[in-house]
Order: structure tokens, then sequence, then C-alpha cells
């Protein structure tokens, strides 16, 4: 087995084995603590320039399939895993995983003491890290390490986003019609919306309105995606202007963040973020409490118990993550806009969120 190098900008190292590809790579280490879905996860664009460290020890036991992916590659710029398995056990894999990260060139490192990665990372915060199969000294891998770009101000809606817009058909009888940016969607946002017989037209993040209000949407959806909010000026223009002409607006992840900038609120970065597929979330519009899936590294600053007073009148928090009281949604009282943080789409799950698409569809029904 060919000797792999972990090492992150603060020194600390960790040595294993080369998994998936061989060479050397960089990004931003984060750690997710979902136990199952790592191929959405693998093909998920918000993971972009990522180097992801999964906690749950055991990874690969189903092997890879055709059905899964969120995207049409796999994003991640790094993986770190405890024990991979030795070989698949699924009747619906049709290679292993290590097998596909070679394929598609993504460098990872197994046998890594992942709880204590995990650990350091849960007190000093999300870091540059690199990975490195051609190298086995620390003080070398640093170097190179601390210049790679931080993920703070990084602007990368581009470089996930389709080069052309393409549609998904509603299922069954055709209700409605959604324009989606985006800015780095995953395949299960339009199927659940395809479920509700909605037909979502799919944007390129360079689009225009008259791009969007081309298609006779009734409702435009702002998607998730990687980056730092701070830089997207031109999807918070977007929004701004949709929402000027009274047009349903639903923003998830990413696009949660936009959408609270195009209302006035700032965003800024956590110290190591919210990743995983167990997050307990208030939704203070009903009281209940959802568990549910997370991938996001920023956040929306707003006051948590009041109606805020915005260009786009009143607004107001909805929904709470109960780890650490990180806003998790916005709701406006004056025009038809929400959002959430999380992933109601959320693949491999968990499904608690999904009424969300129900109230995206209730917000059209009420706007007709």
């Amino acid at each position: 087995m060919t000797e792999a190098l972990l090492v992150l900008e603060d020194g600390r190292a960790f040595r294993g084995t080369a998994y998936g590809a061989v060479g050397e790579t960089f990004g931003e280490a984060v750690f997710t603590t979902g136990m199952t879905g790592y191929q959405e996860t693998l093909t998920d664009p918000s993971f972009h320039r990522q180097v992801v460290v999964q906690t749950a020890p055991q990874i690969g036991n189903t092997g890879v399939n055709g059905e899964d992916d969120e995207s049409d590659r796999i994003w991640v710029a790094g993986y770190v895993v405890r024990d991979p398995a030795r070989r698949p056990s699924s009747w619906r894999a049709t290679a292993s995983l290590d097998e596909r990260l070679a394929t598609e060139g993504v460098v990872g490192i197994a046998g890594v003491d992942t709880r204590a990665l995990t650990r350091h990372l849960r007190s000093r915060g999300a870091m540059r890290v690199g990975i490195s199969s051609v190298t086995t000294d620390p003080a070398e891998l640093r170097e190179r390490v601390l210049s790679q770009p931080e993920m703070l101000g990084a602007d990368l809606s581009a470089e996930v986003t389709t080069g052309s817009r393409y549609t998904v058909a509603a299922e069954g009888e055709h209700r409605y019609t959604v324009a989606a940016l985006d800015l780095g969607i995953k395949r299960n946002v339009a199927r659940r919306l395809a479920a509700r017989g909605v037909t979502t037209h799919i944007f390129p993040a360079t689009s225009t309105v008259d791009d969007l209000l081309a298609v006779s949407p009734d409702a435009v959806f702002f998607s998730p995606g990687p980056g730092d909010p701070a830089t997207a000026d031109h999807p918070v223009a977007l929004a701004q202007d949709v929402m000027r002409r009274r047009v349903p607006l639903f923003g998830i992840c990413f696009g949660s963040q936009i959408l609270g900038r195009a209302l006035g609120f700032g965003t800024y970065k956590l110290a190591y973020g919210h990743r995983g597929i167990n997050q307990p979330v208030l939704d203070k519009t009903t009281g209940k409490v959802e568990v549910t899936s997370h991938n996001h590294g920023f956040a929306v600053e707003a006051p948590l118990n009041q109606v805020i007073d915005t260009d786009f009148g009143g607004v107001e928090v909805s929904h709470v993550c109960l780890n650490d009281n990180v806003v998790e949604g916005l709701r406006a009282k004056d025009v038809p806009a929400f959002t959430v943080q999380y992933h109601p789409e959320a693949a491999a799950g968990p499904h608690d969120a999904d009424y969300l698409f129900d109230r995206f569809v209730e917000l059209v029904e009420k706007k007709g």
C-alpha cells in the first residue's frame, strides 16, 4: 500500500495510506457527521474545494452506483476515512468507492484517526489542508498548504453551475413552473419539486432576471452551492429584482445566504460549519423540531426573536439550529419569499423537512 500524509495549516499531521487516486490535493478541511449517504456527499457541488473528513469510521460498505449521484461528478477536493470497506456489499453496487475516487482523480487518505482529526477541527475550526501520497515530509507539504487560497472570500458559483439551461419535467400532471438559479444545485431538488407537479427550468448562475422570466415562472428558486456569499453580488441583485416583482422566491443553503444579503443582512463564516444529516432545527412557525441535513460553512446574521424592518418589509427568523442558535431560515412577511439554511431535499435523508417544498407550492398558490 502507498503511504499518504495529511497536514493541516496549523502543522498537525496524520499518516495513513492512499485511498482513491495517488497524488496531492489541497482544500479546506471539514468534517461531516453523516453515517450514510457518502456518495451523495461526494457528488454535492457545495463541497467544491473542500477536503471532507468522514466521522463515521466505516465508509464504502455499499460501494457506489449509477443512481445516487447528486450531480454529474465528484466535487470534493479530497477525502479522509478511517476504515474503508475491503469490498462493497450491495446488490446496487456497480463499483467500489476507492475505484470511483481513483477514476475521477480524487486523492484520499485512509487509516487516519478521524476521531482525533475531527476533535482537532472541532476545537480549532475548519482550516486549509493538504493530502499527499507523493511526499512524506510534513514541513514540505505544509508550505504548500499555506500557499493555498482560503474559503473566506472564495467566489465559486461559476465553477459549479450548469453551462446552459435544462429542464426537469413534472411527474404526472404539470401544475407549476419554477425557474431555478443553479449556484451548485443538487438533483434531488428538482425531483422533490417534480413529485409535486412542478416543472423546473435550471439556469446558469450568470442568468439575468429577464432570462428567468422568459419561461413565465410561477416562482423562482435559488439553489445551494459553495463559497462565500459575501462575493455573490450578482445573485444578490437578482434576488432583489425578483422580490421587487413579487414573484414567489425560495432559497436553500447558499441560496438562503444570498436572500439574506438581498434583504439587507450580513453573512459570516462559521468556525467549523454544520455538515451531516443529524442536525436539530426548530421551525418557529410550528414549534416542531426537525432532524435535518446540513452542509454550510457560512450563515446569515440576524436577530432571532424580532421582526426586522427591511427595504422589502418585515422579515423574521423562521428556523434556528438548536445546537448553537445559528439562523437556519428567514421569512418575509410583505413579499412572497422565504429561505432555509439546511437541505429539505436531503439525499440520503432525513426527510423531516420535506414539507418545505409543500410550503413553497402553497406560496405559489396564495400568490395565484
